[in-house]
């Protein structure tokens, strides 16, 4: 993985590529990456507005592009749904869940969730599951989903995923990215056993300037938390287009193993990509099925094509 960059995308042309987020940050330069190599990409978008803003941004870098927008709001199970349902194609060969939120203050989604966990890891969930049908049509498809190195200050609490019991903002986000871990371990294992053509890893930018840090502050008006985020940006974060790298790798190299989890060679906070460290409760088999089953349970979403 040494000196890995964008230039070593393998051709993706004939591919269909889906990136959640993909209006700003590590999501816009992942499309915009996918569609310079011939992949036809779809940026799904919470906002249509900043969505359509970004795929200008894409087609004046990458002119011969085939990008288009379509609306998705991993906050609301219905919105994660017409998405599937109107999604007009029968094989998508790359899925990348890569929407989320950081450190917000308390609040919950459309169906009643906390934030973090519900777009973070339950939207995810649903979105894979309903798309999987289209996944396993395509030989080679993956699925990568974006954690972070902040999934190593908590896992999950089975036993209260809601975090309705203490609200910390702060550990109920990386519950969240280790919830990505455990879901990523799970669904590798079930598509093992299914002799499934299709590879789920996961991966994380490291420290990654993006708006993800300063989206929390700017909500509840902490100035001087955002002038802090702002800086750490500027003076200690890479940039978006080297914190994408380890996405891109996971989403094209050749050879990615099942399960693997990538990121930044140094400290896993920056540099070319390279196989990251994990907290070993991500690893946990019964763990990855209890939240498997509490996921299903809570989106109403099966993976009856893993069960036939």
């Amino acid at each position: 993985m040494s000196g890995w960059s964008a230039r070593d995308i393998p051709d993706q042309s004939g591919r269909l590529a889906v990136v959640t987020g993909a209006n700003s940050g590590l999501g816009l330069v992942t499309a915009r990456e996918l569609a310079r190599r011939g992949a036809r990409v779809v940026l799904a978008c919470r906002s249509e507005t900043r969505g359509s803003t970004a795929l200008e941004r894409l087609r004046a870098e990458v002119p011969r592009a085939r990008a288009e927008v379509r609306p998705l709001d991993l906050a609301d199970l219905a919105s994660v749904r017409r998405f599937a349902e109107t999604l007009p194609c029968d094989r998508i060969d790359l899925l990348v869940n890569n929407a989320g939120v950081m450190a917000l203050p308390h609040g919950t989604t459309a169906d009643g969730f906390e934030t973090q966990f519900g777009v973070n890891h339950l939207g995810h969930f649903a979105l894979t599951g309903l798309l999987l049908p289209a996944l396993l049509a395509a030989p080679g498809a993956r699925v990568v989903t974006v954690s972070s190195m902040m999934h190593a200050m908590a896992g999950i609490d089975p036993r209260d995923l809601n975090s309705e019991r203490r609200y910390r903002r702060w550990t109920a986000y990386a519950r969240s990215k280790s919830a990505n871990l455990l879901f990523t371990h799970e669904l590798a294992r079930r598509l093992a056993a299914h002799g499934a053509d299709v590879t789920a890893v996961a991966a994380h930018p490291g420290y990654a300037a993006t708006n993800l840090q300063t989206a929390g502050p700017l909500a509840e008006g902490r100035r001087t938390a955002e002038r802090v985020a702002r800086l750490g940006n500027r003076v200690v974060a890479q940039s978006a287009e080297s914190g994408a790298r380890p996405v891109l790798y996971a989403a094209t190299a050749p050879g990615v193993r099942p399960d693997a989890f990538v990121g930044p060679s140094f400290a896993m906070w920056r540099g070319a990509p390279a196989r990251s460290w994990r907290a070993p409760w991500t690893l946990d088999d019964a763990m990855g099925e209890r939240l498997w089953t509490a996921s299903e349970a809570l989106t109403g979403v099966t993976y009856d094509a893993l069960t036939a």
